[in-house]
């Protein structure tokens, strides 16, 4: 059996090791839902948020092999925490699962340069406009695929505003470049980042991040940065972000 757990003390100590944010957003009920493999007393959980899965415990065939009825999506992106759990990911999804690297950056709250962020943000051509995320921006985001991601763990704008924080780049009244919250925690977000294809390699990613870091370390929240690759790291770095080590996840297509 599986089992939700709404009492998420009760599976806390298995994630202690794990330093993500999408699993605080789970373990402190803001974000996500936790499974485990016993309502009382669980020997294995997984936190699932937004098309992420982290395990935890003693590997559980039934947990890698359950698919809440809530995630709609055919993509997940799943963490093992060992080789016990990515071997079990392996078993149960075959063709379907593909090992990739991530790359994850250290937790430092005051590693930013303000004045070097606020250069990058003031340094934004004419022929664009920079603006945080409101109502109107919120479901312009949602009319094109690329961007939607940009809202899309939100349900409505509603839980946007009380939970949410991004910045946009507009040309001619189109989203081309964003930066946001993909989830939230008690004390900071996870952040999306995307530009439109035709609009990459100008620089508007790191004008828009940029700006979600200020705006950020304004409300005393922590913007972290967990890398899907290379370039995406690079960007970090270039921020003031500092490398931490890489991690291997998979990639379920067919989920």
């Amino acid at each position: 059996m599986v089992y939700e757990i709404l009492h998420t003390d009760k599976v806390s100590p298995l994630f202690k090791d794990q330093e993500e944010t999408l699993i605080w957003s789970c373990l402190q009920k803001i974000m996500g839902k936790i499974y485990a493999n016993d309502s009382t007393s669980p020997t294995a959980a997984m936190a699932v948020i937004g098309d992420f899965t982290f395990f935890a415990g003693e590997p559980n065939k039934e947990l890698v092999s359950y698919k809440p009825c809530w995630c709609t999506q055919s993509f997940m992106i799943m963490v093992p925490p060992d080789r016990h759990w990515l071997n079990l990911i392996n078993e149960v999804y075959g063709p379907k699962a593909k090992i990739i690297s991530r790359y994850a950056t250290k937790k430092e709250p005051y590693v930013f340069d303000k004045e070097k962020l606020e250069r990058a943000v003031s340094a934004l051509p004419s022929q664009y406009t920079l603006s945080m995320i409101d109502e109107r921006l919120y479901h312009l985001c949602k009319t094109e695929t690329w961007s939607s991601d940009l809202v899309s763990q939100f349900s409505d704008y509603e839980q946007y505003r009380q939970l949410g924080i991004g910045a946009v780049i507009c040309k001619d009244n189109l989203i081309i470049s964003g930066a946001s919250s993909y989830s939230r925690y008690r004390d900071g977000i996870e952040i999306e980042i995307d530009t439109k294809e035709e609009y990459r390699r100008k620089g508007l990613a790191y004008i828009c991040a940029a700006r979600l870091i200020l705006e950020c370390l304004k409300h005393n929240l922590y913007p972290n940065w967990d890398a899907h690759n290379l370039a995406s790291i690079s960007l970090a770095q270039k921020l003031g972000y500092h490398y931490s080590h890489t991690y291997t996840a998979v990639e379920i297509w067919g989920y």
